[in-house]
């Protein structure tokens, strides 16, 4: 049976999500904690998005596969189903930067990672003095100086569409750099703090703190709201876009379609994408 795991953790203690030897990772101790919850070796989980070291979640979303039989001995005589008594049994093991919200079985054809329509990122600054708060500042990036964000904004809308992001990714061998960026604003929070909301159907690797480190950029007057587009036309990384520091990214919600359409919304995410020609464009 396979399990869809919703969870979410503070990032600080942890080297990213994906396991790395002698690195206390989110995937590690998940995968230890299910080990010994079920009495299992070698559980594999796969998940929605792999955040970075210092990235946190709150809307993540992982899929395990396992043997029912095993979900069914590990319940015991406890109370509700047995996928209820697995979260609540998998709560009392981990530490307490990672908490599971829910476990349940998935539907045919669900995969966390291919078959997910869109992730949604927020990334927080406080820029006023007022705003830097002490007990939030390992998920809040102080930032000393005011931003503008009406020019974040007009630079963020030039950003939306299907384009080759390869100006803000760390560039993977094999992989595409082609996203669809369906959501990129900025507004104040009730206590004034700068908020960019950040939606794509998939993002790879820096993606969002290299947009942040851009935007900021311009929001306090060190360039004009035109150089973000220039940026990413260019198609290729340039060191005047900075990276900002993951401690301010929080992952908030990850969205899947249908059930009736998970099956083939995997089949899709799967294939290579290359940005479509615009129509009438000369050929090469």
């Amino acid at each position: 049976m396979r399990l869809r795991i919703d969870l979410s953790y503070d990032g600080s203690g942890f080297h990213g999500w994906a396991t790395q030897p002698g690195l206390r990772t989110v995937q590690e101790e998940l995968e230890k904690a299910l080990d010994r919850v079920l009495r299992t070796t070698g559980t594999s989980l796969t998940v929605a998005g792999r955040t970075d070291t210092g990235v946190h979640a709150r809307g993540q979303v992982a899929h395990v596969d396992l043997a029912p039989g095993d979900v069914l001995a590990a319940a015991g005589r406890s109370r509700g189903t047995p996928v209820e008594a697995l979260a609540r049994r998998l709560n009392g093991v981990l530490d307490a930067d990672v908490r599971i919200r829910r476990v349940s079985e998935a539907p045919p054809g669900f995969d966390a990672r291919f078959s997910a329509v869109w992730r949604r990122y927020a990334y927080r600054v406080a820029d006023r003095l007022e705003t830097v708060d002490p007990l939030t500042r390992d998920h809040v990036l102080a930032w000393p100086r005011p931003l503008d964000l009406d020019a974040m904004n007009a630079a963020s809308r030039e950003l939306l569409g299907e384009h080759d992001f390869a100006a803000f990714c760390r560039k993977r061998a094999g992989a595409t750099t082609v996203r669809s960026l369906l959501d990129l604003h900025w507004e104040r929070d009730e206590a004034g703090v700068a908020v960019a909301t950040v939606r794509a159907d998939a993002f790879c690797h820096n993606m969002v703190r290299s947009l942040v480190g851009c935007l900021i950029a311009v929001g306090e007057g060190r360039q004009e709201p035109a150089w973000a587009f220039e940026m990413l036309t260019a198609r290729k990384r340039n060191s005047s876009v900075t990276v900002a520091r993951a401690h301010g990214l929080t992952l908030e919600e990850v969205r899947y379609p249908p059930d009736a359409d998970l099956a083939a919304r995997a089949t899709e995410s799967r294939a290579m994408r290359t940005l479509t020609p615009p129509l009438g464009s000369p050929p090469g």
